[in-house]
Formats: structure tokens, C-alpha cells, sequence
């Protein structure tokens, strides 16, 4: 018998147990970084999807698209500045950010996903009032006895409350649901909200059994710059404090932290340009990335 065959049986058998575990749960992934551009990963990440939904799990995406953003704001000669990472987002650059997102971006995931043999479908926040949000404040400290200074950032917003039975709904039919990250307010203005945070809140709502961040490093990394295979909920806000946990992990991290606080068993942070991450990272002993527990 060729050893190579036994081996790749033996490869089934070790996600046996995770498959049992996960059968029949929620997993939320949010799905970003140069996993969305290359074609190959993009490809690979559909497959993981689709076989996830065939072997009896419910994934839910959350997409970014900031580069696509960016890459059509460009071509329009339209310069948007940032502010803590966040684009300023006034009312012109918000038609592009939903068309981007809610167009472009959303129906090629749906698309690909759908190609691979899944059901997949496209929603934001508007669709089925599925989240609603409102205008995010940022301030920034003044010098003693002085205001502190309001910075506006437009159309930029935050989740408020997410109403998770559309997502309930279209699980029991066997679809998809991939969802970008545009909500509305109570008075109908539309508002771009940071993806991570989309998807703390939806894994937060529906007390899913994972929620996995996809992003172009390891995972977080401790002070030798290697990687960190589990972190408890308490490690993480000293980290970002001392700056271990900078940039644009940040979001990803207080996300996590949410999403646990409200019945989420466990987040991973995952480097998704290594092909079929979320499947090593769910149904392999070793996984790849970071959970944080």
C-alpha cells in the first residue's frame, strides 16, 4: 500500500474530531487583506467556504475592500484622508465606498463561492435590517482646561445593534449569507463601518462557535516577532497598550475581545495568504494563526 494514500486518510482523520464539534454551528470569518486580490487565494478561499457549508458548518463572510476603495477613489483623482486608521468619508466618497463594497466587491465573492458549488448571497446592513449603526465620534485629547477637540470623520460609523434572523433564516435554507460592511441609521443616512467590527458584532449576535480574522501576517506576535498561538482575553488590551498590538491589529483584537465578552467560544487571527488558512486553521491540531480564548 502506497504510504502516501494512508497519509492523506490520516490527514481526514485528524479533522474528524473538529468536524463533530462544528457540525451544525456558526462560523464567522472575516475575509480581508491580500487574500482578496491574489486570484489563486481567492479562489482557494471560496473552495474552504463552500466545503465548510457541505460538511454540515454555517460560515457567515464579512468582507473588507479597502484597497478596492482606494484603487477606484484614485481613478476618480479623489484624495481621502485618514484619520486612526479610519478614511474620512464624505458624502461622495460614500456612494463610491457602496458601490465598491456592496457591488464590485460583495457580488464577485458571492460569485466565486457560488461557482464552487455553494448558495451563496450578498447583503450589507441595509438588506432586511439586518444591522443599523450610527455616526462614530472620534475626539482628541486638548491641552489642560481646554475641550477636547471633535473630529469628524463624515460618513463613518459604528454598529449599534444587529438584528441576526435574516442570517438564521438563510442558514436553514442552505445559502451563504456574505455581508459587506455599509449600515444605515435610524434616518436613513449611510454610513461605511470598520469590517472588523461588522463581524465582532455579527459573531457577538449570534453566539457563534468561532469567529476568524483573515489578515497578511502570522497572527500576533510577541516581542521577538514570533507568533503567538494562544492568548487569553486578559492578555490582550495590556498589549495594546505597550504597543505589542499596533496598527491595524488593534481593531481586529477589541473585536475579538467583543465578540468573546458576548458567547463566542473562541477568535483565531489568521494569515490568510497561506492557501486554505481557514481549513488549517479550524480542522488541524497545530492550526496557523492566533486564538484568542
Amino acid at each position: 500500500m502506497d504510504q502516501r494514500l494512508i497519509e492523506r486518510a490520516n490527514i481526514l482523520l485528524e479533522s474528524l474530531p473538529y468536524i463533530r464539534a462544528f457540525f451544525g454551528k456558526t462560523v464567522v470569518v472575516k475575509y480581508g487583506g491580500h487574500a482578496m486580490v491574489d486570484e489563486s487565494l481567492k479562489d482557494s478561499f471560496a473552495k474552504d467556504i463552500v466545503l465548510m457549508k457541505y460538511i454540515g458548518i454555517n460560515p457567515v463572510v464579512v468582507h473588507g475592500g479597502g484597497p478596492q476603495i482606494g484603487k477606484t477613489l484614485d481613478k476618480m483623482g479623489k484624495e481621502t484622508p485618514f484619520v486612526e486608521g479610519m478614511r474620512v468619508t464624505d458624502e461622495e466618497t460614500m456612494d463610491v465606498v457602496e458601490m465598491v463594497l456592496g457591488g464590485k466587491v460583495n457580488k464577485e465573492i458571492v460569485a466565486l463561492i457560488n461557482k464552487h458549488g455553494g448558495r451563496a448571497v450578498g447583503l450589507t446592513g441595509k438588506d432586511g435590517g439586518l444591522f443599523t449603526a450610527k455616526k462614530m465620534v472620534i475626539t482628541k485629547e486638548a491641552p489642560m482646561g481646554q475641550a477636547p477637540e471633535i473630529i469628524d470623520l463624515g460618513h463613518v460609523g459604528e454598529v449599534t445593534q444587529v438584528h441576526p434572523e435574516l442570517i438564521a433564516t438563510l442558514e436553514n435554507s442552505r445559502f451563504i449569507p456574505v455581508i459587506a460592511p455599509v449600515g444605515v441609521d435610524e434616518e436613513g443616512t449611510t454610513y461605511n463601518i470598520n469590517a472588523d467590527w461588522v463581524a465582532g458584532n455579527i459573531a457577538a449576535a449570534l453566539s457563534c462557535e468561532r469567529l476568524i480574522f483573515m489578515t497578511d501576517v502570522d497572527g500576533i506576535l510577541d516581542g521577538d516577532g514570533n507568533l503567538i498561538s494562544t492568548l487569553s482575553k486578559a492578555e490582550v488590551e495590556p498589549m495594546i497598550k505597550d504597543g505589542r498590538i499596533k496598527g491595524g491589529m488593534i481593531p481586529k483584537a477589541r473585536a475579538a475581545m467583543f465578540a468573546l465578552e458576548h458567547g463566542v467560544k473562541k477568535a483565531h487571527i489568521i494569515k490568510g495568504t497561506v492557501p486554505h488558512a481557514t481549513i488549517l486553521e479550524l480542522f488541524t491540531d497545530s492550526g496557523i494563526g492566533t486564538e484568542i480564548v
